[in-house]
């Protein structure tokens, strides 16, 4: 594999743990909403969202990325 390909599946790698830690966030959230303890479910609510912004901003470094390399 090249040296640029290989980036780009670490960088995927990396998108995939950030949305799988947001989905144990979201999880326990969830938990925290449903025993009332509001505190704990927003601030793990908010933990979700920051890995979600973080893959996001992977996924858009990418794309500019490639938008660099691809012709019309």
């Amino acid at each position: 594999m090249s040296d640029r390909l290989d980036k780009v599946a670490e960088l995927y790698d990396e998108v995939a743990a950030e949305l799988d830690q947001a989905v144990a966030h979201a999880r326990t959230a969830a938990g925290h909403f449903r025993d009332e303890d509001v505190p704990r479910g927003a601030a793990h609510a908010w933990a979700a969202r920051g890995h979600l912004l973080e893959a996001q901003d992977r996924l858009d470094a990418q794309a500019r990325e490639h938008a660099r390399h691809s012709s019309p």
